[in-house]
């Protein structure tokens, strides 16, 4: 598994040796675009004080709201599995789409046509200018895997996804599962 390419729709998992990296420490990272230009993903395991209504407030159902990186935090942006219904999404990979009309957006969540099954929102994103990630891919700070969930990945939002993807991986990885998020506090 371990020497997977990056690719858009590929998983992005944080090495222990980021430990202590403010941004990533333990992130799971969705790549929603690869190429020579850069990268662009999402973080996916870590879930802010905010829900959706509390930044926008033309929606009324509370959608949870994620740390999706530490480029452009004050910019929303979301990930989601019904083009049908969001027109000028981009499609990311397996059936997992990112943005399209906001507006339409708004209007069916507040319908409950569109449901935290559906979709899910980010402040912020996690961006690596051309070859940035493959320069950190070889100093080992991630790892890539292929993301198994599908679009299903927009339900996983367990804050120990990081952990259950180090003990998928096994070996000197199963060490790290039970580690201390911060060994120093130990």
């Amino acid at each position: 598994m371990i020497g997977i390419k990056p690719n858009k729709g590929k998983l992005l998992i944080a090495e222990p040796s980021l430990t202590g990296d403010v941004s990533f420490n333990r992130s799971v990272v969705l790549l929603a675009e690869h190429n020579e230009e850069g990268s662009v993903g999402f973080i996916l395991n870590k879930p802010l004080e905010y829900n959706i209504n509390d930044l926008v407030t033309e929606i009324s159902i509370p959608l949870q709201v994620y740390n999706g990186g530490p480029v452009e935090q004050d910019n929303l942006y979301f990930i989601h599995k019904v083009p049908d219904l969001i027109d000028n999404s981009i499609e990311i990979a397996d059936g997992i789409y990112w943005g399209g009309d906001f507006e339409t957006t708004v209007q069916l969540i507040n319908e409950g046509v569109i449901t935290d099954e559906d979709i899910r929102f980010f402040l912020g994103y996690s961006g690596w200018s051309s070859l940035q990630l493959d320069q950190e891919l070889s100093s080992k700070s991630w790892i890539v895997v292929p993301n198994e969930y599908s679009s299903s990945i927009i339900q996983k939002s367990s804050i120990a996804f990081w952990k259950e993807k180090m003990l998928e991986l096994g070996g000197n990885y199963l060490i790290w599962s039970n580690a201390p998020e911060n060994p120093s506090l130990n």
